[in-house]
């Protein structure tokens, strides 16, 4: 049995979606402080949508920063918490192999990452 393909960390210096020569893709994105939760789900759902579009089924790697929304919950304020918690696990976490976020650290996903990525993200409040 051959072992699973895990890719080479590569976090790209600018946000957005970096194309690597092994068939693997990097994706970055910045919550900055002006972001609400709404506005940064939609952002990286964008980048998880768009990277399987122009890259079908390659595997993904995700590199989330977070800038302000500092609190009491582990460092973060309650909705930038639940981001990474609850909503990154619950919605993204699925689609792509392997994850970097400030609450958690670089993460590889232990399930086969999904590529039948939704057209669209609902957000109900």
């Amino acid at each position: 049995m051959e072992p699973e393909f895990v890719p080479e960390y590569r976090k790209p210096e600018e946000p957005g979606i970096a194309m690597h020569f092994d068939n693997t893709v990097s994706i970055r994105h910045v919550v900055s402080p002006d972001d609400s939760f709404e506005d940064a789900a939609r952002a990286v759902f964008s980048l998880v949508r768009e990277a399987q579009e122009r890259y079908p089924d390659w595997p993904r790697t995700f590199y989330l920063d977070i800038v302000g929304h500092r609190g009491d919950r582990h460092g973060f304020d309650e909705d930038f918490f639940e981001f990474q918690q609850d909503f990154w696990f619950a919605t993204v976490a699925h689609f792509v192999t392997a994850f970097d976020t400030p609450l958690t650290g670089a993460l590889v996903n232990p399930q086969p990452q999904r590529n039948d990525v939704p057209d669209s993200l609902g957000i109900s409040g």
